[in-house]
């Protein structure tokens, strides 16, 4: 029973639990590709919500993501979720025409009113246009990735038509090779998005950044107002982006298990496509009664009403594997 219900975005597990009563518990929700091995919150500390966020504290948090990013940490804000910096995007000046890469999010058609969707082949010919453009890279369903010497190249074109950049890298921390920050000039019309819960496994937190320039910073502050971010984001956050030694070995941890996911999907004649190790995305005739067939599994799955032969997978925690295989064996 494929529906809008889980079309549009991941993690709809209240709804799968109503039209599916007698799938077994507990769910694996599959639907959202975050990391199932997240950071440990406990290790920020304890968290005073008595007080208002810190601005001092709220600096150290970007500081510490923009170590992580490779970014000046003056060009890095803070926000509630990289969803509220994509829908704040057509507040902050950015000039027609609009253009987004699909397939991609659908939030992304849904943030810049008029968009116009354009395929990543037509980039090179968008980019004479000037105007905006706004991309995935890591994309998302397909899990492409362009290089990011591409994409300054193709900032430096746009800014010659007095256009913007756009690049949403919710999922760079888990493909660091992906990530444009290290490579910009500091004066290219260019604005990254970037996620902490997806790789960090603590999307509940909502917390996100966008990298800028300076005058675009601005403008935004102005829309965000004096307390962005919540406490227990500021902590957790930066305790977390200053854990070198938990990311470096999560980063070596999910490409093992993305190793296995794709052994695991080529027993059972499915081939799994997509450089990000946070998911999978399948092609097969069979997509909608594989995604009921899971769902009755306990098994949540990513469907897309555009493409009705794909299935995006995200990572299986541990023992999740096991059940997965279960389930793609006895259909």
């Amino acid at each position: 029973m494929v529906s809008d219900d889980w079309t549009f975005h991941g993690g709809r597990l209240d709804r799968a639990r109503m039209v599916y009563a007698d799938a077994p518990r507990p769910w694996i929700d599959l639907s959202t590709g975050i990391n199932p091995h997240g950071w440990d919150a406990g290790l920020a500390g304890p968290i005073d919500w008595r007080a208002l966020p810190d601005p001092q504290a709220l600096g150290r948090l970007e500081a510490a993501a923009a170590a992580c990013f490779g970014a000046a940490p003056d060009r890095v804000r803070a926000l509630p979720g990289t969803e509220i910096g994509l829908r704040l995007l057509p507040a902050l000046g950015l000039p027609a025409p609009f253009r987004h890469v699909e397939p991609g999010y659908r939030t992304h058609g849904d943030a810049l009113a008029g968009s116009i969707a354009i395929s990543a082949d037509a980039l090179d010919q968008e980019a004479a246009r000037g105007g905006t453009i706004l991309l995935a890279n890591p994309n998302n369903p397909d899990g492409g990735i362009l290089p990011p010497a591409t994409l300054v190249d193709l900032a430096r074109r746009i800014a010659g038509k007095g256009g913007w950049l756009v690049v949403d890298e919710a999922f760079a921390d888990a493909c660091p090779e992906a990530g444009i920050l290290p490579m910009l000039e500091a004066d290219l019309p260019v604005i990254v998005l970037r996620s902490f819960g997806k790789y960090f496994g603590l999307a509940g937190l909502r917390l996100g950044f966008m990298i800028a320039p300076p005058a675009m910073l601005e403008r935004l502050d102005r829309r965000l107002g004096s307390w962005p971010v919540s406490a227990a984001a500021i902590a957790i956050g930066t305790a977390a982006y200053r854990d070198a030694a938990w990311i470096a070995a999560t980063r070596r941890r999910l490409r093992a298990d993305a190793d296995a996911l794709d052994a695991l999907l080529t027993r059972h004649g499915l081939e799994g496509r997509g450089a990000c190790p946070l998911f999978r995305l399948i092609e097969t005739d069979d997509a909608p009664a594989l995604f009921e067939r899971l769902a009755r599994q306990g098994i949540l799955t990513r469907p897309f009403d555009y493409q009705p032969r794909w299935l995006r997978l995200g990572l299986p925690a541990d023992a999740a594997f096991d059940r997965l295989d279960r389930a793609l064996a006895h259909g």
